[in-house]
């Protein structure tokens, strides 16, 4: 049986939320966001909080993941989700132009990354890449993916990390 299911959603001031025949959306300042009801899975509300509710017990596990869900779509049309990644490594680069990032990872030709709807992708300095959105899931996948291109290796760290990440470096081959 689930726990997180019982626990009602607050909606943060400004978020109203509709409710329609398996599908719910909130609205926001930063936009809106909508999520489509599971079979047995039901949301009501009253005032400023959502309660999920069940047909069945076999639907706990949905109904936990259904409030969860709510619960990130409330905080990211509120206040939004963001991403920070450092490129560490000499000449490593990135640039906004457009709906593309641009970046310069020690390849023979750059790499282009066009950006997804919904995402926000900054460049403060030519070593940081900031990812904002209002999906929590898009924001990390988009993150993920620019990370994918030059995963830290763990000799020397060089790479794109995620801000705060701690690489555990190997010793170098002794003679």
């Amino acid at each position: 049986m689930s726990r997180v299911a019982k626990k009602p959603v607050d909606l943060p001031k400004g978020v109203t939320a509709t409710l329609t025949a398996g599908n719910v959306t909130l609205k926001g300042a930063k936009g809106s966001l909508s999520l489509a009801l599971v079979e047995g899975v039901t949301v009501a509300q009253a005032d400023q909080t959502l309660t999920v509710q069940i047909a069945g017990e076999q639907h706990w596990p949905m109904a936990g993941a259904t409030r969860a869900h709510l619960a990130n779509m409330a905080t990211g049309v509120s206040a939004g989700y963001e991403k920070k990644l450092e490129l560490v490594g000499v000449g490593y680069r990135a640039a906004v132009a457009g709906k593309n990032l641009n970046l310069t990872l020690g390849f023979s030709h750059p790499v282009v990354y066009a950006v997804p709807e919904g995402i926000t992708i900054e460049t403060p300095t030519q070593t940081e890449i900031l990812v904002k959105g209002t999906d929590r899931q898009k924001v990390g996948q988009v993150a993920a993916d620019i990370r994918s291109y030059r995963p830290p290796e763990p000799y020397k760290g060089k790479g794109v990390r995620y801000s705060g990440e701690k690489i555990e470096l190997k010793e170098a081959k002794k003679k």
